[in-house]
Formats: structure tokens, sequence, C-alpha cells
């Protein structure tokens, strides 16, 4: 009985989420590519203190294509992503890489303490628990202490925290906005349920900004080791986040600023969101933020672009795998054209279902000499990518239709080869926790897999 009403309720929500989908589709990255003039020169760098020259700007693409093997990365890559994308590339950016949850959260605690003048938070999930009770404790208390904080939560993402957390906030004189109301009587313009923010994005005095994988949740928290002592532990979740300190910050502001505008928060209080900022460190960043509507895709034409201009290594990591055939084509003539493209993707889930599509791609990405490993001590949930050794990416952007079709989402993309080279430090102590899928195994296996794969990936456009 308990199988048919679940059936009956998974066909009733995705009717309703297809009224709300309705024909959207992904943009066309090839014709974007034919579209992007082959001899279009790069745009110009932004600086702390403005637009740099055409030459200064070349100088510094220059130095950074001598730091690694040619690759097209830094070339026609660049090009297209800026045909697409009126965001700059900013230099004098200090980015440091937050490899767990634990880390992320000490780094934010350290911002919030020493914001002196406004604190902005957007997150899909802000949990009543322990972690979240501890983070409206922190930013009551910097309230209170006079530094303004504009909060945006996700009301589907944040759908089990109790209305009594938020208002807990706003009492005490924090601004709350509730991204686009599940419920029908809060709505203020059109309904819709699967358009969700699904960004993660702190700013502390439009100086420091913290953005990646990671929400308000106590799944981050814990101890990947705790777990073999008890089985009543919580799975560890393993995320990345970055903090970035310098121009880029302003870029993330922007996008924090327009999403609060457009879900009509209150007016923000008068204070210093935009200031003048200096140059911390030697990354160049550029920050890719989405909305929904075939033009607004951006880091999925990012992600695709930068997939067929790859030249010598892919090294990726993604959490809900259920790529378009865009993306899947993309992996697969990098393999084919000698890329050595390796993917880590969870072996644990809280989707059985999203685990079961992610394998349906298996077979086509193996046959094409895509190296594939499932993570199998924590429940994988980064976002992450390294193209030829010098073009990174974190953000929040899964490989899964939710995200790149639907979801507010927001990526950073580093031009460093000493950050690329952080990454794939990292992306190697990941292989080590991982189990790589064999070919001559995978075709081996069972059919009653197959078959659930495959009729599982039916209805991928809703996993």
């Amino acid at each position: 009985m308990t199988i048919v009403k679940n059936f009956f309720l998974c066909v009733l929500v995705i009717s309703i989420l297809s009224l709300n989908t309705g024909c959207a589709t992904l943009p066309n990255v090839s014709k974007k590519i034919d579209e992007a003039p082959a001899a279009q020169k790069p745009r110009q760098i932004v600086s702390s203190k403005g637009l740099l020259s055409p030459q200064k700007s070349k100088a510094i693409m220059d130095r950074l294509k001598r730091s690694v093997a040619p690759t097209d990365i830094l070339e026609r890559h660049t090009v297209v992503v800026e045909s697409v994308t009126e965001s700059p590339l900013t230099k004098g950016n200090r980015v440091t890489l937050l490899n767990d949850g634990q880390a992320t959260y000490a780094a934010m605690f350290k911002a919030l303490q020493n914001a002196k003048d406004h604190i902005n938070l957007e997150s899909y999930i802000i949990e009543d628990d322990e972690t979240g009770r501890k983070f409206a404790d922190l930013l009551l208390e910097k309230q209170a202490e006079g530094v303004q904080v504009n909060i945006i939560y996700d009301s589907m993402g944040s759908l089990k925290t109790p209305e009594t957390f938020f208002k807990r906030l706003r009492d005490g004189g924090i601004q709350v906005v509730e991204f686009n109301p599940i419920n029908p009587l809060k709505v203020r313009e059109e309904w819709g349920l699967t358009h969700r923010d699904h960004r993660k994005i702190l700013i502390a005095d439009g100086k420091v900004a913290i953005i990646g994988g990671i929400n308000i949740s106590g799944v981050y928290s814990s101890n990947p080791f705790r777990r073999k002592q008890s089985e009543k532990t919580p799975i560890h979740w393993r995320d990345t986040d970055i903090q970035i300190e310098g121009p880029a910050v302003a870029e993330f502001q922007k996008l924090f600023m327009d999403t609060w505008l457009k879900q009509k928060g209150a007016k923000l209080s008068e204070r210093n969101y935009f200031p003048d900022l200096k140059e911390k460190g030697n990354a160049l960043v550029r920050v890719v933020g989405s909305t929904p509507g075939e033009t607004n895709r951006i880091p999925f034409i990012v992600y695709v672009s930068a997939i067929a201009f790859a030249e010598h290594s892919i090294n990726m990591t993604n959490s809900y795998f259920i790529p378009d055939d865009q993306i899947v084509k993309a992996l697969t003539d990098a393999a084919e054209r000698g890329v050595d493209v390796k993917i880590i993707l969870p072996g644990i889930t809280d989707s059985q279902l999203a685990l079961y599509a992610q394998r349906h791609y298996y077979s086509r990405l193996l046959k094409s000499g895509v190296k594939l490993y499932e993570h199998s001590t924590s429940l994988l949930h980064a976002k992450t990518a390294v193209v030829d050794k010098v073009w990174s990416t974190v953000g929040s952007t899964n490989m899964d239709n939710l995200s790149l079709l639907s979801n507010d989402e927001v990526n950073a993309v580093i031009l460093s080869h000493e950050f690329a080279d952080e990454m794939e430090k990292m992306f190697v102590r990941d292989l080590a926790d991982s189990r790589q899928i064999q070919w001559d195994e995978w075709e081996k296996r069972p059919l009653l897999p197959m078959i659930r794969e495959w009729f599982v990936n039916l209805f991928s456009h809703w996993l």
C-alpha cells in the first residue's frame, strides 16, 4: 500500500512540476561557439582601480599562458564566455580553498565576527539544527551590535525549518526574504515550484565572499571518521567552498542585491554595500550567475565550452550527475581526442533515484575513455572542475536539469595555475576515497540494474 501511495505521490509531483517547467530548453552551445567571432580579442580585465588598458590586460593573460602548457581554455573559451556574459574577469583576488564543511564554517564564523557594516547571506537550506542555531545566534548578536544582516533563504530547500526560526531572526531586526514561497498565499508575483534559489553566498562588509555547495546544516559538520565507530552517526557530507577577497566580491554583491530586488524584499538599510576594494592576491576571477531562461544559463554554457576546449586534462566532481546530451557529447569527445577525463561522482547518496539516473550514463562515458569513480567514504556534494591545470570552477551548479534549467545558481571561475594545483591535490585526495568503475566489470553487471537505471532516467528531467 505504501508503495502504491508513493507511486501516485510521485506522479502527482511530476505532473505539478511539468506545469512549471513547460518547454524550457538549454541553449545550443555549439551554436554559441560558432557565433563567437574567432577574431575577437578577450575583453579588458578589471582591477580594483577600474578597467585595465588592452596592453596591461594582454600582459596578464600572456603571463598566465606561460605558466602552463598551451591550451585553448585561455584563448577561444574566454572569447565564447565573454560573448554570453557581461560579468568581467577581475584581477587581484585572493582565493582560499575550503575543502570541507568544518573549514568553511570556521571561515564563515570568522568573517561574520569581523563584520563591521553589513552581512548578506543567501542559502538554499538553512536548518533549525545545532549548526543553524549557532549561525542564528551569531547573526542576531551582530545585528544587535549594529551590523545590518540581510538573509535570503529558499522556501523549498528550507521546507523543514519552522517559521519560528525565521521569526526569531526578524524579531531581532534581521531582514529576511523567503525565495519563491511554496505557500501560494505568500506569493508576491507568479507562483512557481521549480524556480529555486540554489545559491550559497555569504558576503561580509562587501569585502569577503564565501561561496560553493555548502548549505547551513549539521550534515557538513560531522567528522568523516566517526561513522566507523557508530552507524547511527549521520553520514559525513564532502563538499567544497572558496573564500574570495578582492574586486570579484562586488560581482557577488550585485547578484545578491538583484535577487533581493526581484523577490521584492524590504528596502535595504543604507550601508556601504560596494566599498572600495583593494587587491588581495594574484588570481583572476569571473563570477558566473544564472537565472531561468534560455539566454541566462551561463554556468551551463561555461561548463560545456570549457570541456569542449580542454586540451590536456579535466578533473571534475559533481554531486547530482544527470547530464544533458551536450555535456555527455563534450565529455566523450574530449576523451576520444586524448584529454585525460576523470570524474568523481557519489557512491553514497541522499537520492537513490538520482544515483540510478547517474549510472545510466556510465556505459557511454566509459566506452569513450572517460575515467569514472564513485566516492565511497562520504556523501559527495561538491561541484568543482579543473581543466588543463589553470581553469578551475567552484559553485552551486549540479549537472542535472534542475540546476541547469530551473534554479538560480552561481559559480566562480578562477584562472590561476597555483589555485588549480591546490584543487588537483584535493581531487587526488578524493580519488583515494573513491572506487574506479571499470568497463570490463560494468558491462557484465546483471540486467535488472540496467533496466532500473534506464527506467529512472526516463524521468531525469525532474530529478
